[in-house]
């Protein structure tokens, strides 16, 4: 067809057309991304962070390692802290300068490869190999330092701190290569793009910690200067401060250094939490989000098969289910519905086992984080005791004297009674410090989602019966957490234990309008709170309940339709900043899927749930709410792996997501229709050449105004 008009017309048919398919593929992608395994996420997302936080950590410990000799020669009767310094061959030397250069780069390879600046194929070998050659030169060289460049007596010498940066150097160097050369393997088996998807925060992660290094590093050098410190004293020095440690062994004793620790500190400390709020950021967000979806994939497939072994798989098979393409063969028969029982409330049942889901994964994430978080601080605190007890050997630590300055230090106390002397001892709390402190933190945020938590609402169920009583009154309170302990064997459901005023026993006490106690509690703000809270909540659910009762219908006039999803949309809209998250009731979701399409009484689109995904299924094409016609429509189940409640997706997302879509399709077709009866188009696609002006409601959202 060689038409002008017609073909600029079949052009942006065929973009559109293919624009669908491209949003169907993303949706689906993000429907099932959390059924990829967690070793890809910490591949391509967490080891590059890692190695962008510990890499420059390295070359800082490298810089350490290279500013200062080796050996001292320690005379009768004095520490190796107080020995003589002795010169190190030039070869030494300049093969620790080679290293360090090479070290530089690749860390500059690696920023500027998360900085997108550099491709990946050309980065990361560069960064991967500098990395290596960095630990094997380091390695080699404290192998010579510590075999063929010793110095007899053995007892009259000893190793600087410089040699000890340098072993903690090779040790880092060699294990952020490891880790990205997994990330590079990961990236050319097609696991994930070659490509860091990092957010801009994560970016940062390395320009902070490389900005909070080299600020240590530089407030050292002045120091060693102003206070006549040795240099690698006054690291040890700034470690401790900037931490907010203060030991104490070390102070600045002139007008000029303690003038300059009033900016040095404020100002390392702020950059220091930049740094962990970013690590913070990686592991309780990140972390979070991933750790939490694949805890929901497993206790989902734990119920089903649970509920397969029980032969309890009735409330999970559709009532009137059709034989297809998306069913999954079971080898028990379900047995019999209940009575009377119809497909939407079997669905309703179905959605309230996928909330219990979430909540026992959520339960399991929280404090299977606490775990992994209290593990790695004890790890870090006993093993460090341990390491401190071997190091001090001079001062006859004991291990309890050990634990004791490793736990005041963690906790930042810093009684400064107790403190390393030896020249291993100071460099291992500078590296030892710089992994401990940041664990603290993300080790307490994740208490105050569980102990924390635990803690103060036991206050408050306390206080309830005490000297706090609540609205509902002590007689209540007593009711409601025995309801709630008997999982309702007593008193009923604990939502329906009924309200007493308040009292120790809950006892009636008549209020007249011109009581003074009446008026004191009109005019109390906590009370005036606490009812416009619960006029709110009342009001939103006489909404939901009234939104998704059986026999609400959708409107016939397409534009009576859509006004009603603009409403619905503003409405939803609303709930996005919503904190904590909003979760919709079933009621809710069954109107908000009718307006797209998906009708919770009818069996049409509903399944029986897979426990795992099979290819079979994973060839269906279209996502929920989102296909085009009836060879789109998606089989789902509320606990299957389609449904709207897995994934990472928030409710109000997901809802306001398909809203807008449905809206598009509706305002796309009177659009069509438009030009049609404007005869600027011959030919128009076939679901619009018989318009109505009414609409009928199909599943799948394809509201096509056919009859």
């Amino acid at each position: 067809m060689n038409d002008p008009g017609l073909d600029e017309q079949i052009s942006n048919d065929a973009k559109d057309v293919e624009k669908q398919h491209d949003e169907q593929d993303a949706a689906a992608e993000e429907e099932q991304a959390f059924l990829e395994p967690s070793r890809w996420w910490l591949a391509s997302t967490a080891f590059p962070l890692i190695a962008g936080t510990f890499g420059p950590m390295a070359s800082a410990f490298s810089i350490c390692a290279l500013v200062v000799h080796w050996r001292v020669y320690i005379p009768p009767g004095a520490a190796e802290q107080n020995g003589i310094e002795l010169p190190d061959p030039q070869w030494l030397i300049g093969i620790n300068g080679a290293q360090l250069t090479i070290a530089l780069i690749s860390n500059l390879f690696l920023l500027m490869n998360m900085a997108k600046r550099v491709r990946f194929s050309i980065a990361q070998p560069i960064t991967i190999i500098g990395w290596y050659a960095s630990s094997f030169a380091l390695i080699g060289l404290c192998a010579c330092a510590a075999g063929p460049l010793v110095i007899e007596p053995r007892e009259s010498h000893a190793f600087t701190q410089a040699y000890y940066y340098a072993i903690f150097a090779a040790g880092l160097y060699f294990i952020v290569a490891t880790l990205m050369l997994v990330t590079v393997w990961g990236a050319y088996k097609g696991h994930y793009d070659k490509e860091f998807q990092l957010t801009m925060s994560q970016r940062t992660l390395m320009l902070q910690t490389i900005s909070f290094l080299v600020y240590l590093l530089a407030g050292a050098a002045v120091y060693s200067h102003i206070e006549g410190w040795k240099y690698l004293d006054a690291v040890y020095w700034a470690d401790f401060t900037l931490l907010t440690v203060g030991i104490g062994d070390y102070a600045p004793l002139t007008h000029l250094g303690r003038g300059l620790l009033f900016p040095f500190a404020i100002g390392g400390i702020i950059i220091l939490g930049l740094v962990i709020g970013s690590i913070r950021s990686l592991v309780l967000e990140r972390g979070k989000v991933k750790l939490g979806a694949r805890m929901v994939e497993k206790e989902r497939r734990r119920l089903i098969a649970k509920m397969h072994k029980k032969n309890k798989e009735a409330i999970l098979q559709p009532i009137h289910e059709h034989d297809g393409l998306a069913t999954c063969s079971s080898s028990r028969t379900p047995e019999d519905y209940p009575e009377d029982m119809t497909e939407r409330e079997r669905r309703e049942q179905e959605f309230l086992l996928m909330r219990k889901i979430h909540e026992d994964a959520h339960t399991k994430r929280r404090w299977t984080s606490l775990v992994i978080s209290g593990t790695t601080w004890m790890v870090l605190w006993l093993a460090g005791a341990a390491i401190f007890q071997a190091a001090e050997y001079g001062q006859n630590w004991t291990y309890f004297l050990s634990l004791y300055f490793s736990y005041t230090s963690l906790l930042t106390i810093g009684y400064g009674d107790v403190y390393p002397q030896s020249n291993s001892g100071k460099p291992f709390f500078v590296f030892w410090s710089l992994l401990a402190v940041p664990s603290l933190t993300i080790l307490i945020s994740n208490m105050g989602d569980t102990v924390v938590k635990g803690i103060r609402d036991l206050t408050l169920w306390i206080g309830n019966f005490t000297v706090l009583p609540g609205e509902q009154g002590v007689k209540t309170a007593w009711k409601s957490s025995a309801a709630s302990i008997s999982h309702s064997h007593l008193f009923g459901p604990a939502k329906d234990v009924k309200e007493t005023p308040p009292g120790i026993l809950g006892e009636d006490k008549t209020k007249y309008p011109g009581d003074e106690g009446d008026q004191t509690r009109k005019n109390d703000p906590e009370s005036a709170a606490q009812r416009v809270a619960a006029d709110n909540a009342q009001q939103e659910g006489s909404r939901a309940k009234d939104a998704g009762r059986p026999g609400r219908e959708l409107p016939k006039e397409r534009n009576h339709y859509n006004y009603v999803l603009i409403k619905e949309i503003q409405s939803v809209t609303k709930d996005l900043n919503s904190s904590p998250p909003r979760k919709y009731t079933f009621d809710e979701w069954a109107w908000y899927l009718k307006l797209i399409g998906e009708h919770e009484g009818s069996a049409e689109t509903h399944r029986r749930p897979c426990r795992k995904p099979n290819a079979q299924e994973d060839e269906m094409s279209g996502v929920i709410g989102g296909g085009g016609g009836d060879d789109e429509k998606v089989k789902w189940s509320w606990v299957g792996t389609r449904s709207p409640l897995m994934g990472n997706t928030e409710e109000s997302e997901w809802i306001l997501e398909r809203l807008t879509t449905t809206l598009a399709r509706q305002l796309d077709f009177i659009w069509k229709e438009e030009l049609e009866q404007n005869g600027e188009t011959e030919d128009v696609d076939a679901t619009t050449s018989e318009s109505s002006g009414t609409i009928d409601h199909n599943p799948v959202g394809q509201h096509d105004g056919t009859n």
